[in-house]
């Protein structure tokens, strides 16, 4: 039986012994091996080449194109497929010939064993605080992005602070004036109290800490009630500054370079610090911790207040938390420039705070 016409992989069936063709039979073994081999005899040979791939008995060989030969593997029934557990005998034979003999490294080799536990092991609160783990982890740490710790508190508590002291502010002028905007005798474009409201409460205002040659202590200044302009109803300065007066001793009130902190101009000042105090002073007590962040934002601002008490108008009050905010600020321009390769996403980054400072430094000349 001839074998069939389209079938590329069959061979040719050799003649019966006998019949005086014994130099076909020389020449057939003089040429080159074919590419596929077979178990089966050349009796069966036509037969089971028809439907070869499904046979499985069947052998695959292969021959290169310099026409070296390379023997097949074990057959498909010899391999146990059926059986996961028991070793791939054919994938070994496999590794035994020079065709299948591919190696290849791993594109991310694993950590070696001395590493593995030092990588894996996160810190604890502590560590973080004080920077006591390894350093590539805390490279890794800041190029995520991930600090010290997960939540500002500080920075909500201190939202929620001078949330309520707003409040209580636009209440006591309320009480006041009739009304929690002062309108007159000037109209507050932060929509909140008035000058002398701000004083009462413990704006810094330079004649009241100290002798200001320009405001002595006998100057009369507009009471938290007056609504004329110019104004009808005029109280001490004694009694604008409050918190018990000077007792006709050197104004000392040394406190408001503190609680102007906690004190805003009004409603739309409010909204402006916190939406910075919210974003950036948040994220650098993120990355510094709480007791850190406290005493850098603490300090900015207490100093800010120095600076702006001999420095400013003396005859303005000045509240807000912007000086304790731009102190934060600056810690983190002097960070991104001192780790650009470590932060994340760095050029955005600089980019918000370019708009983040032109906000505030346009917010200072807003009368």
């Amino acid at each position: 039986m001839s074998a069939a016409p389209n079938n590329p992989y069959a061979r040719e069936p050799e003649p019966e012994h006998g019949h005086g063709h014994d130099h076909d039979h020389d020449a057939s073994e003089s040429d080159s091996k074919p590419l596929l081999d077979n178990a089966h005899t050349p009796a069966q040979a036509s037969d089971t080449h028809l439907n070869a791939p499904n046979d499985p008995d069947y052998r695959y060989s292969y021959t290169d194109e310099n026409f070296n030969y390379y023997p097949s593997g074990p057959t498909q029934s010899q391999v146990k497929l059926d059986d996961p557990f028991a070793p791939s005998k054919a994938e070994d034979y496999a590794r035994q010939t020079q065709y299948e003999n591919l190696d290849y490294a791993d594109p991310f080799p694993g950590p070696t064993a001395k590493s593995t536990p030092v990588m894996m092991k996160q810190p604890n609160m502590f560590q973080r605080y004080f920077g006591l783990y390894p350093l590539e982890q805390r490279i890794q740490d800041k190029k995520r992005g991930v600090g010290v710790q997960k939540h500002p508190i500080a920075c909500y508590v201190l939202s929620a602070a001078m949330l309520g002291v707003l409040i209580f502010e636009l209440v006591t002028n309320s009480k006041a004036q009739g009304s929690p905007f002062s309108f007159k005798p000037v109209v507050n474009p932060m929509l909140g109290p008035s000058s002398s409201a701000l004083i009462q409460m413990g704006a810094r205002f330079p004649p009241c800490m100290k002798n200001v040659t320009d405001v002595p202590i006998t100057t009369l200044l507009p009471c938290l009630n007056d609504t004329a302009n110019p104004a009808t109803e005029l109280c001490s300065l004694e009694d604008i500054c409050g918190f018990g007066g000077f007792h006709d001793k050197t104004p000392d009130q040394w406190w408001r370079f503190i609680t102007p902190i906690f004190l805003h101009a009004g409603l739309i000042h409010y909204l402006l610090n916190m939406f910075a105090q919210l974003t950036a002073s948040a994220q650098i007590e993120r990355e510094m911790g709480t007791l850190p962040f406290l005493i850098l934002y603490s300090a900015a601002g207490i100093f800010g207040n120095v600076l702006g008490g001999n420095f400013a108008l003396l005859g303005s009050p000045s509240v807000g938390a912007s000086g304790a905010i731009f102190g934060t600020i600056a810690v983190a321009w002097i960070d991104l420039f001192a780790h650009w390769r470590y932060t994340f996403r760095p050029g955005r980054k600089l980019a918000f705070m370019i708009v983040e400072l032109v906000i505030g430094v346009a917010i200072g000349f807003i009368p």
